[in-house]
């Protein structure tokens, strides 16, 4: 069999012809193609207001600086989580203060978040750990209490339901990624969701170098005003802005990611729904999440043995990839300082973790193979 990638993004003809238009126009950078996949975006998820940007640290760095919090205060964040969820809180002269999570989906545990809060928490960052909800109706109504931004990390999920509501719209802030292993992608890419205009109008100018007004409308002004002496190429810079924008190249790609979301999450549900039924009856070997497929939007399959070294080094000489996403950030030199007690779940699962190949395009004969092998190695322990 030959090497199974662990991921692999779905790309084709429709995106190809969207880089040729942009190509023909030759506009490559800030222009009308971020415009239209932001008017896009925000439609699809429900929010009034999306700003495209170059990664999901971008969003993530830019949701919460927009609010000036003060320094050194804290932000409510999962132990487990990729590793740029707690650098935006670096980044913005905050201090992390890590919950634990909940065994049984690995998402931020409600009890543990209550007991860590502190008057000095100013936010709470919910992540929707391999595409599994967090439980955003409580955690919504308490943050809410307590008078704490809430934002969604939504870049392991896109385009799923949870309680009727969108992934995307239960905070105040929800940020994507669209880096090439994402549910969709723009080869790097990230996007940010809200409601708020204020907040809105200062996160455009935080991308883009703290300018009043992009390049892109710049340029539209130049030509649209009636009066040909009018300085449209006049800007303001009002904030200490980054080099975040996302580009006409990035979002002519997730113009057509984006017009294919929903296939791409059926294919998902599939290809979870035959692996699951695979492994139902191994013994060591179990699905980490609880996998509803309804309406989902999952961006890994993992599974959970106590025997995961041993399982990664026998799938290897199976050439199936396999990954350990999920090291707790407080095991990091960087973040070790910022270790709280109580991270009992976080500590012992993710020993047990193994992230195994999944992308739309998965063949099934190729998961069938992945299933077999899972098969002989769960027999070794009988």
């Amino acid at each position: 069999m030959q090497k199974i990638r662990l991921f692999k993004p779905s790309i084709g003809k429709e995106e190809l012809k969207n880089i040729k238009k942009v190509f023909k126009k030759s506009w490559l950078g800030y222009g009308p193609m971020v415009a239209k996949f932001e008017k896009k975006f925000a439609k699809f998820i429900g929010t009034k207001y999306c700003v495209g940007v170059n990664s999901g640290t971008a969003a993530l760095h830019l949701s919460l600086l927009c609010n000036d919090f003060k320094r050194g205060k804290k932000v409510l964040l999962p132990a487990i989580t990729f590793s740029a969820t707690a650098a935006s809180v670096l980044y913005c002269g905050l201090k992390p203060k890590f919950v634990d999570i909940k065994k049984e989906d690995l998402t931020i545990d409600f009890q543990d978040l209550k007991k860590k809060y502190s008057k000095d928490c100013v936010a709470v960052i919910c992540v929707h750990m391999g595409g599994h909800p967090a439980e955003m109706d409580k955690i919504k109504k308490w943050a809410k209490e307590k008078k704490l931004l809430l934002i969604e990390d939504s870049a392991e999920s896109c385009g799923a339901i949870y309680k009727g509501k969108k992934i995307g719209t239960w905070s105040d802030i929800a940020t994507f990624s669209f880096e090439e292993k994402k549910i969709i992608t723009t080869g790097d890419g990230g996007m940010i969701c809200l409601n708020d205009k204020k907040k809105y109008e200062k996160i455009k100018s935080l991308s883009f170098h703290g300018w009043n007004i992009d390049p892109w409308k710049r340029h539209v002004r130049s030509f649209g005003s009636n009066n040909k002496f009018s300085k449209h190429w006049n800007y303001e810079i009002q904030n200490l802005g980054y080099k975040y924008n996302m580009n006409d190249l990035m979002a002519s790609i997730g113009v057509a990611q984006l017009e294919k979301i929903n296939s791409f999450n059926f294919k998902r549900q599939k290809i979870l729904k035959r692996y699951l039924d695979g492994i139902k009856k191994l013994k060591y070997i179990k699905p980490t999440y609880p996998y509803e497929l309804k309406n989902s939007s999952y961006w890994l399959f993992s599974i959970n043995t106590n025997y995961r070294d041993e399982l990664i080094d026998y799938l290897k000489t199976k050439n199936i990839s396999t990954a350990v996403h999920f090291v707790p950030l407080p095991l990091n030199k960087l973040y070790k300082k910022y270790k709280s007690k109580s991270l009992k779940n976080t500590m012992t699962i993710w020993k047990k973790i193994v992230s195994l190949p999944f992308f739309p395009d998965l063949e099934n004969k190729k998961i069938d193979y992945i299933i077999n092998c899972l098969k002989s190695f769960d027999k070794k322990f009988n």
